[in-house]
């Protein structure tokens, strides 16, 4: 990788072992198998997400009830993924299409969305998940979800949905998003990421990755400072190279209904191993420096899905 040598630290082998570990913890709750789940101690005391970003429940939401539910008309599917995203929490999403019924870009009225978010906000809910931050664009409002909602007014008036669709690659499709306020590259690459569960995109997730702050750090406890600068190189190397290393280890993985790792589902995975690693490695450090895993788990009572974009062919 550009000339560098990397030697992998004891954080590289458990990257594997914890997928495969925390992989045969989702197949194990969505088969419906009592718990305990797993014999790993850091897995059954602390929340990770899932190896798969698309079979995370806020993903599946998004696919199942936002992407591919309502017109598949591309203004009006891309309109709702980025609003849905915006938030990322899907009891903003209820409480919109609970409010105004369909949400739709054709019918669109700033002060019937803002008067629901902002009765919502009056009354101490939380309108933005906490799972990563995400600016307020400066557009002249005084709210936060105020900006938000002339962001992507911005968008759609100015034919972000058109130039997307019509961008010759991933990147320059990224590009795109990341020409308007307030998003950055790790945003403009997970709002790509979810745009592309679309019907209409044509996006191999394989083609283009951005690591993320998370991602830098289980990157550097993996190899080193002598990573820096090379993250994307090695995200596509841990996929590229997934078969060998599950066997050279002993381990079964079998992928998301045979579904091997893609570029995001790698990123994110070192975020995962980042924070594991605080408690399994604790004498290897990242760049952030942190030493706890924050969020304990909880066991979430609601009903798993497993429902993918029918263009990966993963429906049973």
């Amino acid at each position: 990788m550009a000339g560098r040598t990397l030697r992998p630290s004891a954080v590289f082998d458990t990257y594997w072992r914890f997928a495969a570990a925390r992989q045969a913890v989702y197949e194990a709750r969505l088969a419906g198998r009592p718990q305990p789940w797993t014999d790993d101690p850091i897995l059954s005391r602390h929340r990770f997400t899932n190896c798969y970003r698309a079979a995370d429940r806020v993903s599946q939401v998004l696919i199942g009830e936002v992407v591919y539910r309502g017109s598949q008309d591309w203004e009006e599917a891309f309109f709702r993924t980025l609003l849905f995203k915006i938030f990322n929490k899907a009891s903003t999403w209820q409480l919109l299409t609970g409010a105004l019924g369909e949400v739709r870009w054709d019918t669109y009225d700033y002060r019937a969305f803002d008067e629901v978010l902002s009765a919502a906000f009056a009354k101490g809910e939380r309108l933005y998940s906490a799972a990563y931050i995400v600016p307020p664009p400066q557009l002249g409002e005084d709210r936060k979800h105020r900006n938000h909602l002339r962001l992507l007014e911005m968008m759609m008036t100015s034919g972000a949905p058109g130039r997307i669709l019509d961008a010759p690659t991933m990147r320059d499709a990224y590009e795109v998003l990341l020409g308007y306020p307030a998003i950055g590259p790790f945003l403009a690459y997970q709002y790509l990421i979810d745009l592309n569960y679309a019907a209409q995109m044509p996006f191999p997730e394989g083609d283009f990755v951005v690591p993320g702050p998370g991602a830098r750090d289980g990157i550097r406890k993996c190899f080193g400072r002598a990573a820096d600068g090379v993250e994307a190189e090695i995200i596509r190397y841990m996929a590229d190279t997934q078969g060998e290393h599950f066997a050279r280890l002993g381990l079964s993985f079998g992928g998301l209904k045979g579904r091997p790792l893609q570029l995001i589902d790698c990123q994110n995975l070192f975020c995962e191993v980042d924070k594991y690693a605080r408690v399994a490695h604790p004498d290897i450090a990242g760049v952030s420096g942190r030493s706890r895993i924050k969020q304990a788990y909880r066991l979430d009572a609601a009903p798993m899905t497993a429902w993918f974009p029918p263009k990966w062919g993963l429906q049973t």
